[in-house]
C-alpha cells in the first residue's frame, strides 16, 4: 500500500461537495478564533495560533463527518419538531465544538474512511474476479 492510496482513501474519502460545504462553514470559526487578537490590536497572531487554526480548518470537515455519522446512527431517520432558534443555537454550538476539537475528532473519521474505502475496494476486486471466472466454484 503506497502513501498516495492511503491519502486518497482518507483525506480524499469525502465528496468534494461535502468537504467544500463544511470547509466554508468552518471559516466562521477561523474569524471567531482570530478576532480576539485583532481586537487587542495585534496584526499577526502568534504562529502557534495560526497553525492551530489552519489544522483545525483542514480537519473540520472530517470532524463534522464523525458528528453526522454518530447522529445518524443514534437518531436514524427520525424527525424532531423543535424551536428553530433553539435548533440553530445547538447546531452552531456543535459546529463550534467540532471545529475546536477537530484535531482530536477528525482522526476517527479518517480511520473510518480508510476502513470503508478499503472494504469497498476489496469488494469490487472480488466482484471483478467473479465476473472474470464465472465457472469457478466458490
Amino acid at each position: 500500500m503506497n502513501a498516495k492510496a492511503i491519502f486518497e482513501k482518507t483525506f480524499g474519502g469525502l465528496s468534494r461537495e461535502y468537504y467544500f460545504r463544511e470547509f466554508i462553514f468552518g471559516l466562521i470559526f477561523v474569524v471567531l478564533f482570530f478576532y480576539p487578537y485583532y481586537a487587542k490590536g495585534m496584526t499577526i497572531p502568534p504562529i502557534g495560533v495560526i497553525l492551530t487554526a489552519i489544522l483545525s480548518q483542514i480537519l473540520y470537515p472530517y470532524s463534522r463527518f464523525v458528528y453526522h455519522s454518530v447522529m445518524d446512527f443514534i437518531f436514524g431517520n427520525n424527525m424532531f419538531v423543535v424551536n428553530a432558534f433553539l435548533m440553530l443555537i445547538l447546531k452552531f454550538l456543535m459546529m463550534m465544538i467540532c471545529w475546536f476539537f477537530a484535531i482530536f475528532i477528525a482522526p476517527i473519521g479518517l480511520l473510518y474512511l480508510y476502513y470503508h474505502h478499503t472494504k469497498e475496494e476489496k469488494k469490487l476486486q472480488a466482484e471483478e474476479e467473479n465476473a472474470q471466472n464465472p465457472d469457478e466454484e466458490k
